[in-house]
């Protein structure tokens, strides 16, 4: 009964942290610079299929199976998605911040509808099986194979939690904040506000694919189903709860309010029974709903607020930019 407890605390705690990878992402795109991404689901699970294709073993009725090891298809996903936030950046970003709300919500939604329907490039509906994955001698031990995951992609949120820290700290990344802040300022002291935006955009959306990769090959299957427009709610109240602006807040709210979710979804199969637990399923999203708005109550930044800089304070804003 430990042993599939502990094996079961691994799968979750993997599970967390690929969202955390996600909402390091978003926390780039909104909390350093302000950029409103309501598509998150898109680059996503554009991460999690273009990896897929390029590392499953060739099938008949299906584009790709080109067999590369597993890291080429995480830095292809990374490049993919990054190419499809340069590419909505540079159409919207010159413009006011609700043309990139929708045009990322309509791109999101417009790639689940080419996720579903694209049979010979994604498998359709039935989606990508046979997705390798890391550590996959260990899969008949739980215990291994769960562990080893969980190792890696805790390796994989440490890398990407210091290399963002270092850069938010460099000049590149006081001066995102200092776009966000005062976006007249910051260009009167020779920053390029487009470029910045565009540049955080484009990072936040390679984050956002390459979590979609490591999650798909950790599960080792996908689907369109996967990628619906509430995984997007998800992640925004992750980075809400635990922190808009802070990366350790981003990665305590992804794995704080996927509990919660993992728990209520455990409560409803074990309350309701089995023909009303899809409609039950419902309450999940009240359940979060009800956090956010008590975090939101109880804490308006988060559980781990944003780290305002001293000299911001003081009023030296040429040394923040």
């Amino acid at each position: 009964m430990r042993m599939e407890i502990l094996a079961y605390a691994a799968f979750f705690l993997t599970i967390a942290l690929t969202y955390a990878i996600i909402c390091l992402g978003l926390n780039v795109q909104w909390g350093q610079t302000g950029l409103f991404n309501v598509g998150i689901a898109g680059f996503v699970g554009l991460g999690a299929y273009v990896s897929a294709a390029l590392t499953t073993p060739d099938a008949a009725d299906r584009i790709g199976g080109f067999e590369l090891p597993i890291m080429l298809g995480w830095l292809a996903a990374m490049v993919a998605g990054g190419l499809l936030a340069l590419a909505v950046g540079l159409l919207t970003l010159r413009m006011r911040s609700d043309y990139l709300a929708i045009t990322t919500f309509g791109i999101a939604v417009a790639l689940q509808l080419v996720f579903q329907n694209t049979e010979s490039l994604t498998g359709g509906a039935f989606g990508m099986a046979f997705i390798p994955r890391p550590f996959s001698d260990l899969q008949s031990h739980a215990i291994a194979f769960n562990l080893f995951n969980l190792g890696l992609t805790a390796i994989v949120v440490l890398l990407l939690y210091f290399l963002l820290e270092h850069l938010l700290r460099s000049p590149w990344g006081r001066a995102l904040r200092a776009v966000r802040e005062d976006e007249v300022a910051a260009q009167a002291l020779g920053k390029n506000p487009i470029l910045l935006r565009i540049q955080a955009f484009a990072l936040g959306g390679a984050i956002m694919a390459l979590a979609g990769a490591v999650q798909a090959h950790f599960i080792g299957f996908i689907a369109p189903g996967n990628y619906l427009p509430m995984m997007t709610f998800q992640v925004w109240a992750m980075l809400i709860v635990g922190g808009s602006g802070n990366n350790r807040g981003a990665i305590l709210g992804a794995v704080l309010v996927w509990a919660i979710w993992a728990l209520s979804g455990a409560l409803i199969s074990e309350v309701f029974p089995a023909d009303q637990q899809a409609r039950a399923a419902s309450l999940q999203i009240v359940i979060i709903g009800v956090m956010l708005c008590a975090i939101l109550l109880w804490r308006p930044q988060g559980i781990l607020p944003e780290v305002r800089s001293v000299s911001r304070h003081l009023g030296h804003r040429n040394k923040d930019v």
